[in-house]
């Protein structure tokens, strides 16, 4: 039944219906904006693919454990045992 689908005279009734339902004056101002979004479209998906690529080959480090019994708050900390300076 539908063995030819789309033969060449069925895409030029399709491009003058369109001519007629747009205009011309709006089929330029239409492709513009569609290949902006293109280039848009294609820049973030080159950007995810690098980006997952980078993510891939750094290795993720571990984050430090306090393993200390000493709670933070008295633990020895490497500051001067100076006493400090009095206000004035």
């Amino acid at each position: 039944m539908l063995r030819n689908g789309l033969e060449p005279w069925h895409l030029l009734v399709v491009a003058i219906m369109v001519i007629l339902l747009f205009g011309s004056k709006k089929l330029p101002e239409a492709a513009r904006g569609l290949g902006k979004s293109m280039r848009i479209l294609k820049s973030e998906a080159k950007a995810m693919k690098e980006e997952s690529n980078v993510a891939e080959s750094v290795p993720v480090e571990p984050t430090a454990v306090h393993t200390s019994t000493e709670s933070p708050a008295t633990a020895p900390t490497s500051a001067s045992t100076e006493p400090p300076a009095a206000a004035h």
